[in-house]
């Protein structure tokens, strides 16, 4: 056995190790939604069948099979972004600028959900749009992610040749650029979206995490409600701080992987050197009688002549 096939071997417990670190976190994750989300999840279905019942009660004429034909009207009408709430409809999902934001989210697989390409030919298309524009997103968030990072090394290097303190001077232009992301990337849009959407705050907060990690539920989404009236520099607003805030929010993940890499790296550092620690103290008393001699001749010097 080769000493590659070795090294490869004496890999093979850390990567069980963090396999079952992985598949454990998941599983406590499963756990903690199951707690937090199944009795409202049940509460909420049982109000949902009381509510049934009321209009079975107010609308005699209408059974089982009438509610099922209304139920397919409403989902229809929310897949293509119509309301039903008055006689004249809006211009439904697939206008320029909406468009243009779903092919954002297409490219930048986020994929919300909320409209889909029903044609065969749009169906087609979306595999090859998809095909070459997601490797495309890729190698461009990568190279704006590595300016904005070039950016934040240029000012740390002046600001440590003015100060002299590397440390304090990396840290701190860490922290601003951090925050600055945070306030402008999650603070703004989440005030733009209480406003224009009426989401709450911690709604707006979790469809800018949601949205800008590519998670992408689609239980929130932006200009989506047929109901409301949206500026048109809303949706290339949208498509900005969707591509800018993805790039900004992998860099600081990319920062976070570096963090855990070098912290790993300075805890096997430790390890190591208290285990060569150990390992030399022990050498050094595995024979006692060689230490009491060696303090002998420490005690009494032998004679020279």
């Amino acid at each position: 056995m080769g000493i590659k096939e070795v090294f490869n071997l004496a890999r093979v417990p850390s990567i069980l190790m963090l396999g079952a670190v992985y598949v454990a976190y998941v599983l406590i994750g499963g756990v903690v939604f199951w707690k937090l989300e199944g009795d409202l999840g049940m509460k909420d279905i049982s109000l949902l069948m009381v509510k049934r019942d009321d209009l079975f009660r107010t609308y005699t004429c209408l059974d089982q099979t009438g509610l099922q034909a209304v139920a397919q009207v409403v989902d229809a009408a929310s897949k293509m972004g119509l309301s039903l709430k008055g006689n004249v409809t809006a211009d439904g999902f697939w206008k320029f600028t909406s468009s243009a934001v779903f092919a954002a989210t297409v490219v930048t697989t986020i994929g919300y959900g909320n409209m889909s390409p029903r044609s065969t030919a749009g169906q087609i298309f979306c595999v090859f749009f998809a095909l070459f524009g997601i490797p495309l997103n890729i190698v461009v968030l990568n190279r704006v992610g590595k300016y904005m990072l070039a950016i934040e090394r240029n000012i740390s290097d002046f600001l440590e040749g003015k100060t002299g303190r590397r440390r304090c001077t990396r840290f701190c232009v860490h922290l601003v650029s951090y925050l600055s992301g945070t306030a402008l990337f999650f603070i703004v849009p989440m005030s733009v979206f209480q406003q224009y959407e009426s989401w709450t705050y911690s709604e707006a907060i979790y469809y800018c995490f949601i949205s800008l990690s590519t998670i992408g539920f689609g239980d929130f989404v932006a200009d989506n409600n047929p109901d409301k009236y949206y500026p048109h520099w809303y949706s290339f607003l949208l498509a900005s701080w969707i591509f800018f805030g993805m790039a900004w929010l992998a860099l600081l993940i990319n920062h976070s992987i570096d963090i855990l890499e070098r912290l790993n790296i300075y805890l096997k550092q430790r390890r190591g050197g208290q285990k060569q620690q150990e390992e030399s103290g022990s050498g050094e008393n595995d024979n006692p009688e060689t230490q009491v001699e060696e303090e002998h001749e420490i005690k009494n010097p032998p004679i020279t002549q």
